[in-house]
């Protein structure tokens, strides 16, 4: 199992009462075929938009420490801990779970 196909996707309510889809996952690029790539990214999505991403020190194979991740910023981000932001979820991202 792995991020590329695979990618962990948590839904969490804001307190302002929006939803927002959590999601770790290998970023695309249309240029490098998916088996290539490496890059695994934190996104926040709401209604089908990423309203946020950053990129994380997560390897494609890392899936229990995603689920950590994303499980972790879903929580604060229902807390009102977390504002919705790159900027603000970057932290995370920077650091393995």
């Amino acid at each position: 199992m792995s991020l590329r196909g695979d990618p962990v996707v948590e839904e969490t309510t804001l307190p302002d009462g929006r939803v927002l889809a959590v999601r770790v996952c290998v970023a695309a690029d249309a240029y490098i075929p998916r088996r290539d790539l490496t890059t695994v990214a934190l996104e926040l999505v709401a209604d089908g938009r990423v309203e946020a991403t950053v990129n994380t020190l997560l390897a494609p194979e890392q899936v229990n420490e995603a689920r950590k991740l994303a499980h972790d910023v879903a929580k604060k981000l229902t807390a009102g801990e977390l504002a919705p932001t790159a900027s603000a979820i970057e932290p995370f991202a920077d650091s393995l779970p």
